[in-house]
């Protein structure tokens, strides 16, 4: 079965890099046996302090270069199943700033000034939207559509509590590292979960096409 195989593969790299971002999260804290979670930023963990930096550095590396190619993946995949070619387009872009910023911060480590590239990736806050404005016209992406739109309403909340513009005293010198840690749950997580729903989605689509 080959059709969409190459668009279905660029999704199962969308799929692995999510995985990959916690999976080297996670290994580099248990590295570092006096990391504070509640007080200390995840870029920390890739920074000189840290007992072993490149664990962190490489995990964010591969995964924004999986973005990227995520992205590409986002983008064809919902034109092929119909969708709209701007929304797809701005998909792209979003995801492809986001893989610049984290592979551009994973060469400048923590406290490199040059590391706050990784905030290109904070764009891909909007791609839920765009992609819910891809899909209005494909039948049967109803949940998803639902899906993404609690994303962006749930992203968009922990950007007005972390940024301070409500209840100043919630996020705090105490807590940050629990906050940024469930913002990039959700930033990072959602791309998994909408890359297997199209992944799926296009496989049934071949396996139709095949049958017929």
């Amino acid at each position: 079965m080959t059709r969409f195989r190459r668009r279905r593969v660029l999704l199962q790299i969308g799929i692995a890099a999510p995985i990959l971002a916690y999976a080297s999260v996670g290994l580099a804290a248990l590295t570092w046996p006096g990391f504070d979670h509640a007080t200390q930023y995840l870029s920390e963990l890739g920074g000189a302090a840290a007992p072993h930096p490149a664990i962190f550095n490489v995990g964010v590396l591969v995964s924004g270069a999986g973005a990227g190619l995520a992205g590409i993946g986002f983008a064809l995949s919902l034109l092929a199943l119909g969708g709209a070619r701007v929304s797809a387009g701005l998909i792209a872009l979003c995801f492809g700033l986001a893989g610049v910023g984290l592979v551009l911060s994973s060469l400048y480590p923590w406290p490199d000034p040059r590391h706050l590239a990784i905030n290109l990736g904070l764009g891909i806050q909007i791609a839920p939207l765009a992609m819910v404005w891809a899909l209005r016209r494909i039948e049967g992406t109803g949940r998803l559509r639902i899906f993404l739109l609690s994303v962006f309403l749930v992203m968009a909340v922990l950007t007005i509590l972390t940024k301070h513009l409500i209840f100043k005293g919630l996020v705090n010198d105490a807590n940050v590292g629990w906050w940024e840690r469930a913002f990039a749950i959700v930033l990072v997580g959602w791309t998994g979960v909408a890359a297997y729903a199209l992944e799926r989605r296009l496989l049934a689509q071949a396996r139709s096409a095949s049958d017929a």
